[in-house]
């Protein structure tokens, strides 16, 4: 950490990219906002590990997906979410997965607002078949903060609406290998489909 003493940039830099695996769980190359952030944290891998060591997180970079994030020793500081939440977070996944295998580029991963809402009225949820516009803007919000998602459309209520989806969903939550993701996020959907959704939270889904 010495050689940050010397430069007031470099420590700034430092400072920007450690805050924002804080704030914002993921930092990604993909992100335009983040692009100089991930890159900075990768050439200076190993004092990011020793700094985020000393407050007990766990510094994991995946490079084939350019994204970096933290994972606390203790499974504290993770952020819970509701039921809802859990649920829109593994079809944001799923269509990731679905989009990804029909690209041959490494293009962004773009969806529609109606592509969300057609694979949740997919689960038919009884007491809640179908996702209110504030439900569905507040959750947006979420992911966004998260750097999960970004959407290019101010109103993403509109189901035209248009939204990017980052390589990170696949690490927001835990899962298995790329080739058994799709049945293992359709059974965990099932586990919803024809139930109830309330705010409660979650104890397994959570992102960290």
């Amino acid at each position: 950490m010495d050689v940050f003493k010397e430069s007031i940039a470099q420590r700034d830099k430092f400072r920007s990219a450690a805050n924002k695996l804080l704030n914002h769980c993921f930092v990604l190359k993909k992100k335009e906002d983040t692009r100089n952030d991930y890159i900075f944290i990768l050439q200076h891998r190993e004092m990011f590990e020793e700094y985020f060591d000393l407050l007990g997180y766990e510094l994991r970079i995946n490079e084939n997906s350019d994204v970096a994030g933290l994972v606390n020793y203790n499974g504290t500081g993770r952020y819970r979410l509701r039921k809802i939440e859990t649920i829109l977070l593994l079809i944001l996944r799923l269509l990731y997965i679905e989009k990804k295998r029909e690209l041959s580029t490494n293009d962004n991963i773009m969806v529609f607002s109606e592509d969300i809402h057609e694979k949740y009225q997919m689960l038919k949820i009884e007491s809640k078949p179908n996702i209110d516009k504030t439900t569905f803007r507040d959750s947006i919000r979420l992911f966004k903060r998260f750097n999960i998602i970004s959407n290019v459309d101010t109103d993403v209520t509109q189901s035209d609406s248009r939204i990017i989806i980052y390589p990170s969903v696949l690490f927001a939550v835990p899962g298995e290998n790329i080739n058994n993701m799709i049945e293992e996020i359709s059974d965990r959907l099932n586990k919803y489909a024809g139930g109830g959704v309330d705010d409660e939270e979650t104890d397994q889904d959570q992102a960290d």
